[in-house]
């Protein structure tokens, strides 16, 4: 009789977790909240480093699910319990059993209203990078909220990262590639565009992140070191950002049309809820504790529970997907070992 695997999300990990099990002979089970599968990436418009479309990565995972994946799309797991050795997960007012559970619930966007004073949801022109792509999905540009071109451009790095103040002091790893790629996308869509970055270090440590760096710089992008102080609105919608240039250590003035903030990683509130219920403590930035983070990084302290993706802390596609394929042989492991 073959063994089932519940898998709690359907974005990158999950679907290529549900895709490995599949092939060993399992039963699969995937659960994802919303309507449809992809999780964060499904809303992105273009990928780093190449910018790759990002449904491209997404419709190649789906079409590799076949027959023995049962996915369930807007089902929300309320709870899981152990019973006699195996598993009940519980999601919209139904149980099913399960012989093990890898947890793949990714993480939630920083709510950039908790920085108050860069002006999010106060002023008009002050967005997110994922509301940008939004609109480069929509537009294939950024507009003001009046329908024109901005001419004038800054993104600010690091908005709910490295950040004692919000309680997310670690580095939520993509945001850096992420804000050069889109201030590129910016100056190939707005050629007469300014764009400016202020960032705290760039961290560009991925293949083909250092190029991508480069490209910005050919194509005008501005990068100033320093750290946004807060936000004012002007006249027509316009923003006028306060900041310090830390490598000269003077103040600076800018009149800018669009603010992007570059919103970090957080842990997502309704993991916490079965990390209780599987008696798994979170990681002290509030992400899922794996077991050993050298040696058995899919691993929880929980018996017959594992986990993948960006719930254990700020992953990139790349890293979701390799972590998927070894939750996959762990869990293989796990279940022909008993």
């Amino acid at each position: 009789m073959s063994k089932t695997v519940a898998i709690i999300g359907g974005g990158i990990a999950g679907l290529e977790t549900s895709i490995q099990l599949e092939k060993l002979g399992y039963d699969v089970t995937l659960y994802e909240k919303d309507k449809a599968l992809g999780g964060h990436a499904g809303k992105w418009d273009r990928l780093f480093p190449n910018r790759r479309h990002a449904t491209e990565v997404i419709d190649s995972l789906t079409s590799r699910i076949k027959d023995k994946v049962q996915i369930n799309l807007a089902a929300t797991v309320n709870q899981i319990k152990r019973e006699n050795g195996s598993f009940l997960v519980e999601a919209n007012g139904k149980s099913q059993k399960a012989d093990a559970i890898v947890l793949t619930t990714g993480f939630e966007l920083f709510p950039a209203n908790k920085k108050e004073e860069y002006g999010y949801g106060i002023f008009e022109n002050v967005i997110t990078s994922a509301e940008l792509e939004s609109m480069f999905s929509s537009n294939g540009k950024p507009l003001m909220t009046n329908g024109n071109n901005p001419a004038k451009v800054a993104f600010i790095h690091c908005v709910g990262s490295r950040d004692e103040k919000v309680n997310r002091p670690y580095c939520s790893k993509v945001c850096c590639v992420t804000a050069v790629k889109q201030a590129i996308e910016v100056k190939e869509a707005i050629p007469t565009s300014d764009v400016y970055c202020f960032y705290m270090d760039l961290r560009m440590f991925g293949p083909g992140y250092e190029d991508l760096y480069k490209e910005a710089q050919v194509k005008g992008v501005n990068f100033i070191r320093g750290r946004l102080s807060e936000t004012s609105e002007m006249e027509g919608g316009r923003v006028l950002i306060k900041a310090e240039d830390t490598l000269s250590s003077k103040p600076l003035k800018m009149t800018v049309d669009m603010v992007v903030l570059m919103v970090g990683m957080s842990p997502l509130p309704s993991t916490e809820k079965l990390l209780k219920d599987l008696e798994i403590t979170p990681n002290n930035d509030g992400f899922v504790q794996v077991k050993d983070y050298h040696l058995e990084p899919t691993h929880t302290e929980a018996d017959g529970v594992f986990v993948a993706g960006a719930c254990t802390g700020p992953n990139n596609i790349t890293d979701s997907v390799n972590a998927a394929h070894t939750a996959a042989l762990e869990v293989h492991k796990y279940l022909t070992s008993e």
